[in-house]
């Protein structure tokens, strides 16, 4: 289940750029300067980490992903339609992530 929704959100969402921005989530790239190429890159190679099937609105997940740079992030996005809900550089929490981004301390 978890390979066909990152599959579909890769190839049909993010390539067609069939997706959208929440108001919160264009607040936090501005603040924390992650452009939407950036995004798009990390989603495009990334893997979900987190599953929120029962999410308060609608299905979301958390995708670890990388920049072309190597920069790590994290997005999350629901997953029918794509809302991009929030994204940030987990090495900035460094004291809440394990080594590899994947795993909650």
């Amino acid at each position: 289940m978890v390979f066909k929704v990152i599959d579909k959100i890769k190839k049909k969402d993010i390539i067609h750029k069939n997706y959208r921005f929440t108001l919160h989530s264009l607040e936090r790239r501005i603040e924390r300067e992650i452009s939407k190429s950036e995004i798009e890159e990390a989603i495009k190679n990334g893997e979900i980490i987190e599953d929120y099937s029962e999410d308060k609105y609608s299905p979301s997940c958390l995708i670890l992903g990388y920049t072309i740079n190597g920069r790590p992030l994290h997005i999350q996005c629901s997953v029918d339609p794509v809302w991009i809900i929030t994204c940030y550089d987990p090495s900035e929490q460094s004291n809440k992530w394990s080594n590899n981004y994947k795993k909650r301390r």
